[in-house]
């Protein structure tokens, strides 16, 4: 039988399109889940892959899009029909095969909502447990709009079968997912977990993925698979059609595929016309297999940082190691105050943050988990996982949202032997310690030649060059001078030969006084001789000198800029920083729950309730709206400062006379009718209610007379739908029109990935915000009276 896996790295293959809109073309009812026919018209689903392989179609994908135990008990039932129907289809056509669709679980993972990650591996584990037994030929993750929840499927298949992988996310016209992540994010996670393709669907038509194949060809190593929908839906004598022919769409493809996608193929709007005419339009252009990329990257869940010729920062002080405080505050989980060494460390400008939370008197793996994922709430920032227990790597790798940076392994073979098997599975880039059973070398070349053992044994992993980062080690001159001259020249020399270096530049000092001095002195050293990355204490201003000026004397400091600002604003010292307490302000600002409650408590014994509200709450909500809007935060972060805003309201209610309370600002909230996706609807709530309002959840699958029945019960004249699915928006317009042929004074505002203004106006809502501070807004309008 023919192997997949070589044939998606070596050959061009051809998915299906969409199946949603085709479906209802057919007859599936408005709000009927398309998988539903699975098992009462499943001719009708033969028919629609039928299709598909008859226009040349490789790839044929189950329709199990909306499928899981969460939604359907008999979930499995659902999946063996969806196969089969697949197979029939197929027949005996040996160019197709089956790649199951697993498709986003519909709810938000915590910190932002309540699947935890291990119940998302659980819930798409099912699906693909179900799909091995069934018989599928690879597993396709699709339309996923967050990098995490991203990270628990590719788990789910990778540890419940042997079959290939294939990964598309669905990106905004900003060129992000939904929670912050860029492509290049995406790449560096999704190599890191040893996926077989990746790419894009979904979102937009296929003029607008022409520069995410760029950014993907130009940094990812894997195939490249694009599957756009037909343009932007619009509604043209009652039906919904797209902006773009299945000529014009597949003349966008000839594009995409030339610049480098593997893989065609369609999403919402096309149909198997588009994909036939794909085909024709691009089969003449000769496969080019992706090359190999030699970049270093770790990544967040929002962005990369590429380890190249610019230094990169990594902030030492998340470490209990000579901290009285720290080691104080671990012993009693104080979790607070371990992030505010990590937003503190941000604000100062480092690109990573180490983590380091060894004590022998606490549980270290539970503890790192813990920090791991708290910090990922908070910052933005990749992590560097700092321990020698393999077990406390293991537990923060695998919730770890992202590639991270590992610290470290070393020569010895059992420290190899632990490491290298988790970097192989999760995804990550080493620290290789240049010393082994036999301690640390004395020279240059004998640092060197354990680098060089290390890397080769890595090979034997799977683990590229490219995500090894040798650190020579720096041993302080205090016990012997000539130490810093045989680190810098084993610096050089690795250098030379391709490395990426690493060091704790601190330890050079250790034992001296005044170290600072030396410290500052010795990194300019380092950097003059290559070094890549420097574990160190931003808040030491003479590193922070050596670091902006060395920056701006090489050329890496465009008109200075950064020289310049940071020169400027050297008028607060470390010291004034550590005693200044966060405001209310702050807390919300930086989504620091724990700070925020003491701070309006504080607040509460001299200020007037409703002041606190508008002098620190809103302030603060409408700054990180603005930053969410100029996409200088991200969907967490907004919605933990949204979380930090509630807890403080929360205490401030209280002290509220009930005369003075604003109880009439209130919103229903709803998922239309057959769409089980509630992720946006649940960002709009906790939006909502961090401004104050009272909000009437409805959930997801929601029937017009249930909202119907809540407008009647509460006497609430907002309500706000929303809807993820194509298949689902005939509701949505259903709804609006029941809404608004019994009550004259509701208003009714949608959001949802497949609307538009425009779609919007023409099913007759009153309002339309892409996000959920948008969202928001209009609902302020509605109550001051300037809807």
């Amino acid at each position: 039988m023919t192997d997949l896996r070589i044939l998606i790295s070596e050959s061009r293959l051809y998915c299906d399109g969409g199946f949603g809109s085709y479906l209802q073309s057919i007859g599936l009812p408005a709000g009927t889940p398309p998988e539903a026919w699975n098992l009462t018209h499943p001719e009708k689903i033969v028919e629609l892959h039928r299709a598909y392989v008859e226009a040349g179609s490789n790839l044929i994908t189950t329709n199990s899009f909306g499928v899981n135990k969460d939604k359907y008990t008999n979930y499995e039932e659902y999946i063996a029909a969806a196969v089969k129907c697949a197979k029939t289809a197929i027949g005996n056509n040996k160019n197709c095969f089956i790649a199951f669709d697993l498709g986003p679980s519909g709810r938000m993972l915590e910190p932002m909502g309540d699947l935890s990650f291990e119940d998302a591996v659980e819930l798409f584990g099912a699906n693909v447990r179900a799909a091995v037994k069934y018989g599928v030929d690879c597993i396709i993750i699709e339309t996923m709009n967050d990098s995490y929840e991203t990270k628990a499927a590719v788990l789910a298949a990778k540890e419940n079968s042997d079959l290939p992988v294939l990964v598309t996310n669905a990106y905004d016209k900003s060129g992000k997912l939904m929670t912050g992540a860029t492509p290049e994010a995406m790449i560096a996670m999704l190599e890191g977990l040893k996926v077989d393709a990746i790419g894009m669907n979904c979102s937009f038509g296929p003029d607008m993925m022409l520069s995410l194949v760029e950014r993907f060809a130009a940094n990812s190593s894997l195939p490249i698979i694009v599957n756009p929908n037909a343009g932007l839906p619009k509604i043209e004598d009652g039906k919904t059609v797209y902006s773009f022919s299945s000529d014009d769409f597949a003349s966008y493809m000839r594009k995409i595929a030339i610049k480098g996608a593997t893989i065609l193929g369609g999403c919402c709007g096309t149909t198997p016309e588009y994909i036939k005419k794909t085909i024709q339009a691009t089969r003449d252009i000769p496969f080019v297999k992706p090359s190999q990329k030699n970049i270093t990257m770790v990544s967040s869940y929002t962005h990369s940082v590429v380890i190249d010729d610019k230094p990169i920062l990594i902030g030492e002080r998340i470490n209990p190691t000579g901290k009285s405080k720290f080691k104080e505050a671990l012993r009693n989980n104080d979790i607070n105050y371990v992030l505010n060494e990590g937003i503190r460390q941000a604000d100062k400008g480092v690109h990573i943050l180490d983590v380091n939370v060894g004590m022998p008197e606490i549980n270290e793996a539970e503890m790192m988990k813990t920090v791991v994922a708290k910090l990922q709430s908070v910052t933005d920032l990749p992590l560097q996982l700092d321990s020698s227990d393999p077990s406390a790597l293991e537990k923060s790798m695998r919730i770890y949202n992202g590639k991270p940076m590992i610290n470290s392994v070393n020569g010895d073979e059992k420290s190899m032997q632990s490491v290298f098997p988790l970097i192989r599975k999760y995804g990550g880039a080493v620290i290789a310690l240049t010393m082994d059973e036999n301690g640390i070398p004395e020279t240059a070349a004998g640092r060197v030649s354990i680098a060089e053992r290390i890397i080769n044994k890595a090979r034997e992993y799977g683990i590229e060059k490219k995500d090894i980062i040798v650190d020579p080690l720096c041993l302080t001159i205090s016990s012997n001078q000539a130490s810093a001259l045989v680190t810098l020249e084993a610096v050089r020399i690795l250098k030379e030969r391709g490395c990426k270096v690493s060091l704790g530049v601190s330890n050079i000092s250790f034992g001296l006084p005044a170290r600072e001095k030396i410290n500052s002195s010795f990194f300019n050293s380092a950097l003059e001789n290559g070094l890549n990355c420097a574990i160190m204490n931003p808040f030491a201003d003479g590193m922070m000198d050596v670091y902006y000026a060395y920056m701006a004397l090489h050329n890496m400091d465009k008109a200075c800029e950064k020289y310049i600002a940071y020169a400027s604003e050297q008028t607060v010292t470390e010291k004034v920083q550590k005693s200044q307490k966060l405001t209310l302000y702050d807390a919300i600002v930086k989504g620091l729950k724990d700070s925020a409650v003491p701070a309006v408590l504080e607040l509460l014994e001299s200020e007037e309730p409703l002041d606190i509200i508008n002098k620190y709450v809103v302030p603060a909500l409408n700054d990180v709206g603005i930053s969410f809007e100029e996409k200088k935060i991200y969907l967490p972060q907004l919605l933990m400062s949204a979380d930090a805003a509630s807890a403080a309201f929360e205490k401030i209610k209280v002290k509220i006379p009930q005369n003075k309370s604003d109880d009439n600002k209130k919103i229903i909230l709803a998922t239309v009718k057959g769409d089980i996706h509630d992720i946006g609807k649940n960002i709009v709530k906790v939006l909502h209610e961090s401004y104050g309002y009272k909000v009437y959840d409805l959930g997801k699958d929601v029937p017009p007379e249930k909202i119907i029945e809540c407008i009647k019960t509460t006497g609430c004249k907002l309500v706000g739908l929303s809807s993820l699915m194509t298949t689902t928006v005939p509701s949505m317009a259903e709804t609006i029109e029941i809404i608004h042929n019994d009550f004259d004074d509701v208003k009714v505002i949608v959001g949802g990935a497949v609307l538009t203004r425009d779609y919007s106006e023409k099913i007759n809502a009153d309002g339309y915000s892409p996000d959920a501070m948008g969202a928001v807004k209009l609902s302020n309008s509605f109550y001051d009276k300037s809807f």
